[in-house]
């Protein structure tokens, strides 16, 4: 079988949303985790973070998840102004924003400089806070894995072009060590031949598959000539539902094809469940609404669990990375 990381995302959204992530970590559930860098509640969700390390049986890994939709912009508005809403603090530029700038040549350049700019003070928040955890993991005897920068982002947003020239090009500048970089991509055949599960799925779910898979030869490049492990993610498709039942059924063939193509299977998770009275300005409505509110976040952390547990009874060689 090929090496298996059960991942969650949006660490430090909100705190409640951290706390869940934490009870799936101290059951030694999650191989890693994406750490959000830009709310105002991350000072307090990392120190429950430090408190917890000790009794941890690991240290997941921790990516930095660049978030250019939601949040504070850490670089200052006067030096970010076309990733900002008009107020200036705040974050605001759509997936499909970031997407319009690949093809502005007016702009492009000038977004790409400002991305930097941003994701280099994304980077080095969420760098020197994982220090912080791998230092208190080693102080205590506590695994973990990790030996470079790991990077992904909210909505897959570094994989739209303009984004992801500026992500590489802040690498190089920096003379970051990376270890990872999310290549969100999906295969789609498996989804595509249960077809009992088609329903099951939401329609603009298999455009997002689609695109990402469009520019994920960049990632794939890029890893090659960086001797990155090859990846697939599995959790596009079946985004904002990621349940046992339709896991386990199509587990099989997905495992299959990243064996047989020689890639790391990561499968994402949001476990962690935002409440109401944690929506402010800082997290878009409709997106608390549509997703972060939302139980199924409760049926993505039963998933976990039980994920995990079908794996270890199954005699998995593959879980538990982060210790390996």
């Amino acid at each position: 079988m090929p090496r298996i990381d059960i991942h969650a995302d949006d660490y430090a959204l909100t705190l409640n949303t951290s706390k869940d992530m934490l009870s799936c970590m101290k059951k030694g559930y999650l191989d890693s985790i994406s750490i959000v860098p830009n709310m105002s509640c991350f000072s307090e969700c990392m120190e429950l973070l430090y408190e917890a390390v000790p009794g941890l049986p690991f240290l997941p890994k921790m990516s930095v998840h660049l978030d250019f939709v939601e949040g504070n912009c850490l670089s200052g508005a006067d030096k970010a102004p076309l990733l900002t809403k008009p107020e200036g603090t705040l974050m605001g530029l759509s997936w499909g924003g970031l997407f319009t700038l690949s093809y502005l040549p007016w702009k492009r350049r000038q977004a790409k400089a400002q991305l930097k700019k941003e994701m280099k003070a994304q980077i080095e928040k969420v760098r020197e806070a994982a220090r912080r955890a791998m230092d208190i993991a080693r102080q205590h005897g506590i695994p973990c894995g990790q030996e470079g920068l790991r990077i992904d982002s909210h909505q897959h947003a570094h994989m739209i072009p303009v984004v992801w020239e500026a992500l590489t090009e802040a690498i190089a500048e920096e003379h970051y060590e990376v270890e990872y970089i999310r290549n969100s991509k999906e295969m789609l055949n498996a989804f595509v031949s249960e077809v009992p599960l088609w329903k099951t799925y939401r329609p603009v779910n298999f455009i997002k598959n689609r695109l990402l898979f469009f520019y994920s030869h960049r990632a794939d490049g890029y890893a090659e000539t960086r001797h990155l492990e090859p990846m697939y993610l599995w959790g596009l498709v079946m985004s904002g539902h990621m349940d046992y039942d339709r896991i386990v059924r199509l587990y099989p063939k997905i495992a299959a094809k990243a064996e047989r193509d020689g890639r790391v299977l990561e499968i994402l998770f949001h476990p962690g469940l935002t409440l109401p009275e944690e929506v402010n300005d800082e997290i878009g409505e409709e997106a608390a609404r549509d997703f972060y509110l939302r139980e199924d976040r409760h049926v993505e952390m039963e998933a976990v669990e039980r994920l995990y547990r079908y794996l270890s009874n199954s005699g998995s060689s593959a879980i538990s990375t982060s210790i390996k």
